[in-house]
Order: C-alpha cells, then structure tokens, then sequence
C-alpha cells in the first residue's frame, strides 16, 4: 500500500470550531457560576434563620449570666419563639406593634425604681454613663433592649425564612419588623417606669424634645402619675451651645406630662459627664 498524506482541514474551519469550544466552554462557565450563586442564596437564607435564632439565644443567655437573679423567671428559647411569632411569615412592611406583645409577655423583669434613664439624640454618651456607673438603667440594659440591640431583622410573607440582610430602613415603611419592635419595647419600659426618672437630653440641637422622636410620642405619653413622682431632664451641653432649658421644646415637655409629676432639668456639660465616666470612684449624684 503506498503512503498517502491526509489532507488537513482549511484554516477557516479550525478557526470555526475553536470559536464554537471557547463558547461552550463560557455557557458552562456561566451555568455553573449561576447555579453556584442560586445555591450560596438558597443556604445563605437558610442559615440566617440558623444565625438569628443563634445570635438571640445567645444574647439572652449571656444577659441572665450577668443577671442571676433574672434567670430562673425567663426562658431564652420561649423568648425566641415569641420574637419568631411576632415577624416571620409577614410581609416585611406589615408588622404591627402588637405583634410583640406576646414578646413582652415572655419576659419577666422587675422595674428598676428610681433608677430608669430615658433619651433622645443622646445614645452613645448615656452608654457610656450606664455601661460605667450602672446606677441608672435604659431600655438596652434591660432583657429585651439588650438581646436586640444593633440587630435588624425581617421576614417575608408565607414564609419560614428570616433574613438579617435587605430588610426595610427605619423609616422606608413604618411597620417594619424593627420599628415595630422597639416602639412596643419603649411602651413597656415606659409603662413600667416608677418612683423618679431621668431624661437625658441633647442640647446641641435646637428641639431637645421632638415630639416626633420616640421619647416624644410614645414614651411620655405612657408616663403613669400614679407609678412616677418626679422627671428629671438632664441636658447635655457642648461649650458654645446657646440651648438651655429654657427652650421652647422643653416647655412643651412640661406640658406633655401629667401635672401631677414633679418637672425639673439641669444643664450639664458633656465634659462634666464624660470624667465622671472616667473616674469610677465618683458617684453617680457627683455627675451632674
């Protein structure tokens, strides 16, 4: 048999199915990366349930651990599911305050008599006075505002899943999930609220008191003449601020509250606060 040379195949037809393999190659590139990301969703929805549920019992029990004498009276896993109860399943923009009422019901907690700070516009310092002095005690130093403190969390509706990521801002809808919550927790710890109480209040702005804020509209509103005896407004003030309790919105909170409550309010400069915080040997009536 003689030896015969095989013809090889025109340049343009090699060219041509180089060009078809480097697509197909591409469309499995692009359908494996696809399926990959439906996947990480669909765990990453999974596991924020799992995360959630972890990071609230979680919280809970650290609280109770630091507060033995709350511990025997409540139940971080009822506490959970009393929180699940209040948003999953819902239509992230439709949860109403009384959703949690059945959270507020799961919790037992003394009121702290004398002892209770409220605020406005004012968060980080009055931490920092209660994270210090501990002699007076906010909405976030107790079970609840601790446990959900900094946390943001939703739902959607007919469903199982929670998320803690691409839920609706404070103020996007005003029944979301997080609003909800903590307008129901502020009423509680208002109602709760007995003997005297302070108000921290910031006079760097020019409305101390907005009636608008939650201190406003709901916490006053649920002050109880008969459990409180007196308010106390402590204003904080920088060097050159022109504020002082004189100020309109502060008149209008005098007369938001019963008359039957003692009114009075101090302006203290936040330098003052701020090395009472520092030095823990100072007691609490030295701050202001």
């Amino acid at each position: 048999m003689e030896y015969q040379q095989v013809a090889r195949p025109p340049r343009r037809r090699r060219s041509k199915w180089f060009v078809v393999g480097v697509c197909v190659v591409i469309l499995l590139i692009v359908i494996g990366v696809s399926v990959a990301v439906a996947l990480s969703r669909r765990n990453c929805a999974d596991s924020n349930d799992s995360d959630l549920r972890t990071v609230i019992i979680t919280k809970c029990k650290t609280y109770l651990a630091a507060h033995e004498e709350k511990s025997s009276s409540n139940n971080c896993e009822e506490i959970w599911t009393a929180f699940a109860g209040a948003f999953v399943g819902r239509d992230p923009c439709d949860v109403p305050v009384e959703a949690y009422d059945p959270l507020v019901r799961a919790v037992s907690e003394k009121p702290a008599c004398n002892r209770m700070l409220f605020w406005s516009k004012t968060k980080d310092i009055v931490h920092q006075f209660t994270e210090s002095k501990k002699c007076l005690v906010t909405l976030e130093d107790t079970l609840l505002g601790f446990v959900m403190n900094d946390l943001t969390w939703c739902s959607k509706n007919n469903s199982n899943e929670t998320f803690t990521t691409g839920c609706p801002g404070w103020i996007e809808c005003e029944k979301n999930p997080v609003r909800s919550f903590w307008n129901r927790a502020s009423a509680a710890f208002a109602e709760s609220a007995c003997g005297d109480v302070t108000a921290m209040l910031n006079g760097s702005i020019a409305t101390p008191f907005n009636v608008n804020s939650i201190f406003g509209s709901i916490e006053v509103k649920k002050f109880d003449p008969s459990r409180i005896r007196a308010l106390k407004v402590v204003l904080v003030t920088r060097g050159n601020d022109t504020v002082t309790c004189d100020n309109s919105s502060l008149q209008h909170l005098r007369e938001a509250i019963d008359p039957k409550l003692t009114y009075s309010c101090k302006e203290v400069p936040r330098s003052k606060i701020l090395d009472c915080i520092s030095d823990p040997e100072k007691p609490c009536g030295d701050c202001w």
